[in-house]
């Protein structure tokens, strides 16, 4: 070999290469959810039954059962929201729901939060969160709880906390899920 075939490549100068593609804005609108955009709800979620812990639902959701779901979140008046690409496409959606039927828990909820899989990892999520708690107190709610997957859910978790969720106890091997035992890391946030 030649001398000069064991020197490092050489580059061109930053000024003559080409220049890089910028890369696309991400961009969407967040608005209040439509009975129309149940279809593409139950898309979303239903991936996220079939390929990850994040919920412990084993079955996906029908259309029926979310459409109910839905209707009782509007009755009391609770934000259900989407994020909508420019051509329409919902990229991911989120809403609160009673904590628990009993009337003493009515100013309690717990959050959800759901994006498809292309939208992930580009802040949407944050800006579901905020969007929801904005909403949420507005509505008149005082806590959110979140119940979180232990396992695979690592960057839902330091989100809430980046929004003021405190930990507040964790259930072990509560959930089984794909020949797993699973738990729930709780978390509560204050809108007082």
């Amino acid at each position: 070999m030649l001398e000069e075939e064991y020197q490092p490549r050489r580059s061109l100068p930053a000024h003559l290469r080409p220049a890089a593609e910028p890369a696309p804005v991400f961009e969407y609108t967040i608005r209040a959810a439509e009975p129309q955009d149940l279809p593409h709800i139950r898309e979303i979620y239903n991936h996220y039954v079939r390929n990850s812990t994040v919920t412990f639902d084993e079955k996906a959701i029908t259309l029926t059962e979310l459409r109910r779901k839905f209707a009782k979140a509007q009755k009391l008046g609770m934000p259900y929201i989407v994020a909508v690409s420019p051509r329409g496409l919902i990229l991911g959606y989120a809403y609160v729901y009673p904590w628990k039927e009993k009337a003493a828990y009515r100013f309690t909820v717990e959050n959800s939060i759901y994006l498809g899989p292309a939208s992930t990892g580009k802040g949407l999520g944050k800006a579901l969160m905020q969007e929801l708690i904005t909403r949420s107190k507005a509505a008149g709610i005082k806590e959110i709880i979140a119940v979180i997957a232990d396992k695979g859910a690592d960057a839902s978790i330091q989100m809430h906390k980046n929004f003021g969720f405190k930990d507040i106890g964790h259930m072990g091997r509560v959930g089984f899920k794909f020949d797993r035992w699973l738990g729930t890391v709780l978390m509560q946030k204050s809108l007082k």
